[in-house]
């Protein structure tokens, strides 16, 4: 009788698993977004250029001089945000200036 009681297969778990994890996923989902949310929060730069967002614009414009060559890149950088230009080469930041 004692073996029976002390048996796993005696407790039904996977119907308690069902009522409790919306209870646990609600908070941790909440938790997740505002983590996400101070992780791509950034301070706004008085230079334009392309957004950081993520680390996506960094490999955007880095691509784009791989990809055009530095001449071109820079003139499309210059006709899209003006003469003073906030671009990431090689991971790091870079200021265009042109007139």
């Amino acid at each position: 009788m004692v073996l029976e009681t002390l048996n796993p297969m005696h407790f039904n778990i996977t119907s308690l698993v069902p009522d409790t994890m919306p209870v646990a996923t609600v908070p941790i989902l909440i938790l997740m977004g505002f983590l996400l949310l101070i992780w791509n929060h950034e301070e706004t730069s008085s230079v334009p250029g392309p957004g950081y967002c993520m680390g996506i614009g960094p490999l955007l414009s880095h691509g784009r001089f791989l990809w055009m060559g530095v001449g071109k890149a820079c003139n499309y950088y210059n006709k899209t945000y003006g003469e003073f230009v906030r671009v990431w080469i090689s991971g790091e930041e870079t200021f265009i200036i042109s007139k």
